[in-house]
């Protein structure tokens, strides 16, 4: 499935690569939706395109699916081009690690294309990040998503970091204190 709505918001499915195995990801509980979000293989972005023009009264496009959107962050900008063009508030639900996987920063390119960007923080400091999200690339991922974050404060208009409720008040308030730090939105997001 490369589109589905969620009340009045259509959310693209991009791919299943993710560089994290979040403990409370979706992907670990596919039922929770509703939605068969499984790719057989990842849709080009002619193939997008096509799967949106077939869908009507949505009030905002969310890149968000099963994978890590960001890690087709080119196909992520030609398809809000498309969603521009008919003016489509844009946003992407992100894990924070873009630049680690491309190795360079790639916010400012997202710049005009992307409204509203929110950032899966889920933790306060690196050692909860690696317990709760088992990142790739360890102990780097978390530096990573902070520098991501404080990236996107500067290039696109609205930034939220997030985190799910399974994590403790305590670390809770710490990263409502490490939003506001940088300027950022934040939101406590419900464990299904």
């Amino acid at each position: 499935m490369i589109t589905y709505m969620l009340k009045d918001v259509l959310y693209i499915n991009l791919t299943n690569q993710c560089t994290n195995n979040c403990s409370f990801c979706i992907r670990n509980h596919p039922e929770g939706l509703g939605f068969d979000l499984w790719l057989q293989k990842e849709p080009s972005v002619e193939e997008i395109i096509e799967d949106i023009k077939g869908r009507e009264n949505y009030r905002e496009v969310v890149f968000c699916g099963y994978g890590e959107p960001l890690t087709r962050y080119r196909e992520v900008i030609a398809v809000a081009r498309y969603l521009k063009g008919l003016d489509k508030p844009v946003r992407v639900n992100t894990n924070g690690q873009a630049n680690l996987i491309w190795g360079r920063d790639i916010v400012p390119e997202l710049e005009g294309y992307v409204d509203s960007i929110s950032i899966s923080l889920n933790a306060a400091d690196s050692a909860e990040y690696a317990r709760l999200c088992s990142p790739e690339d360890g102990a780097l991922a978390y530096e990573a998503v902070l520098k991501f974050a404080e990236a996107c404060t500067r290039h696109i208009p609205e930034v939220w970091l997030t985190v799910v409720d399974v994590i403790s008040a305590h670390q809770i308030e710490c990263c409502r204190e490490i939003a506001e730090k940088m300027g950022a939105k934040f939101r406590v997001r419900h464990y299904y």
